[in-house]
């Protein structure tokens, strides 16, 4: 009898069509040697839990309720196994400001940063802050987003404007900019799989940089760096791993300036659409989808 999978796909996140496209490519490649079904995070989920009684849910979600800790939560409680990390690992990794007082309690080096109450008042106090800690520009971002999903790089005289467009976010983070090249590492369990460099046609590497076929951002395999700095950000990428207890697939994103590497977040569900990155680093060490796929299946447990 064939192992029965559930991918756990869509949400309410605003990554939603992402995580579809994941969900939709996943499914393509698992129906070919298990049952499959696929189902969304609404009202009918647990009825489909019980009635389906998977042995493996793969959670394809994206973004806040479905990689931050909120899905694995519902899954632990009905212990059922399920892939990527678990509830605390994932609301650290998806909480920008925690992760961020962790990296730099470990030392790892990561853009300096203030956290703003959107409902304050962007004023000649709050700029005067920014000037003395951060410098203009700077990039503003709610804490809990993923996909680079409400970023903006924000000058002094733009400021008021872009954190007035995340009204709706109650808590920002406004961070330094580092004007550097874009450098994504992947880890899979104890092993640092590789990197990429992306070069985006963009200002940086935003939403729709990294899912509009037409933004024509270039991936770079092998990255274009000397053995020693390579070893560096791969063995970075793996100690935040570690820190946050982080299972199955992680993608660390780091800027490299001036022959340092910071780190801006690490991402505890990666996409695995066509345009992903780790399915692609994979393919370049030899791992094609569906052994990337297996890997993660076989990595999945009750309780992260």
């Amino acid at each position: 009898m064939k192992k029965k999978i559930l991918i756990l796909g869509g949400g309410i996140s605003k990554e939603r069509q992402i995580s579809l496209e994941t969900a939709k490519q996943v499914k393509k490649i698992l129906k070919k040697k298990y049952k499959v079904l696929q189902s969304d995070l609404d009202e009918n989920f647990e009825k489909k839990l019980k009635l389906f009684k998977p042995e493996i849910v793969f959670n394809a979600l994206h973004g806040r309720f479905g990689e931050d800790g909120y899905a694995q939560t519902i899954l632990e409680y009905h212990k059922i196994k399920y892939t990527h990390s678990g509830v605390l690992s994932s609301a650290l990794a998806m909480d920008k400001i925690a992760s961020k007082k962790i990296f730099n309690k470990n030392n790892l080096l990561t853009p300096k940063f203030i956290k703003f109450n959107n409902n304050s008042e962007v004023n000649s106090k709050l700029k005067n802050k920014i000037r003395k800690k951060l410098k203009f520009p700077v990039v503003i971002k709610p804490i809990n987003e993923g996909s680079s999903v409400g970023v903006y790089i924000s000058t002094e005289k733009n400021l008021k404007k872009n954190l007035i467009k995340l009204r709706k976010y109650k808590e920002i983070i406004i961070e330094e900019f580092i004007n550097g090249r874009e450098i994504q590492v992947a880890i899979l369990g104890k092993k640092k799989l590789g990197a990429i460099e992306l070069k985006p046609k963009r200002k940086f590497y935003d939403y729709k940089a990294k899912y509009d076929t037409k933004s024509k951002t270039e991936h770079i395999i092998p990255v274009n760096l000397t053995k020693k700095n390579l070893n560096k950000v791969l063995n970075i990428a793996l100690k935040a791993h570690k820190l946050l207890k982080c299972k199955g697939v992680t993608r660390s994103d780091f800027k490299f300036f001036k022959n340092k590497f910071y780190l801006l977040e690490l991402n505890t569900q990666p996409g695995m659409t066509k345009l992903s990155l780790v399915p692609e680093i994979a393919a370049y060490k030899g791992m094609n989808f569906f052994e990337l796929l297996e890997w993660i299946l076989k990595d999945a447990s009750i309780k992260r």
